[in-house]
């Protein structure tokens, strides 16, 4: 953030993880367990539609989007991540692409039938969210839904350390930008000790 550069660290992080110096947190090699659920209870029309993963790290929720059915595009800014999840996954329909969420392929704009969002907004400082979330909302299609998945705290909490965990009022941020709230849910996962997660669905009004 000092050298004005507030989203290099990622690339660095997954090259240290690559290397073996450093740990990913939630490169766990697995598929978000907070997806997985939801669509056990709440499954979404598919229909051979469009998904995009936002910073999708090494792949495991893309690849759970593309075997559902879902015609899956997935980016990171990290190239590290991108090149270990192409080499991962071989075989892989998903379309993998290094890109910064701050200047996207125009052509994503209003694109997708279906958006994927976990970890993202909160790994990057407050200044930076409202401008994240407009970009992330633009690229849903009319009549798409969006997922988001954030560690939660109440706004009386403090802030914590990063990834920060997210308050209701800076998720609201989603309806500013032009989407409509379907569900939240606010709810404790398994880990150790359990964190607050919220996970909410959005859809763009046709």
């Amino acid at each position: 953030m000092q050298k004005g550069d507030p989203t290099g660290w990622f690339e660095a992080l997954y090259r240290e993880g690559e290397e073996g110096k450093s740990v990913v947190p939630w490169a766990d090699r697995q598929g978000n367990p907070g997806l997985a659920e939801f669509w056990k209870t709440r499954p979404q029309k598919i229909d051979g539609g469009s998904a995009l993963v936002i910073g999708c790290g090494l792949g495991d929720d893309a690849e759970e989007l593309a075997e559902w059915g879902f015609r899956t595009t997935a980016f990171d800014i990290s190239e590290t991540a991108i090149r270990t999840a192409k080499k991962r996954f071989p075989e892989s329909n998903v379309k993998y692409r290094v890109a910064d969420l701050f200047q996207p392929p125009v052509e994503w704009q209003r694109k997708f039938d279906f958006l994927f969002e976990a970890n993202t907004v909160q790994a990057l400082p407050g200044s930076l969210r409202t401008a994240a979330i407009e970009k992330i909302a633009s690229f849903l299609k009319p009549g798409g839904s969006l997922l988001v998945i954030a560690r939660g705290r109440e706004a009386s909490e403090p802030e914590g350390q990063m990834p920060w965990p997210l308050t209701r009022e800076e998720l609201a941020e989603f309806i500013r930008a032009g989407l409509k709230e379907v569900s939240f849910e606010n709810y404790f996962d398994n880990e150790e000790p359990p964190a607050r997660r919220y996970r909410v669905l959005y859809s763009r009004p046709e």
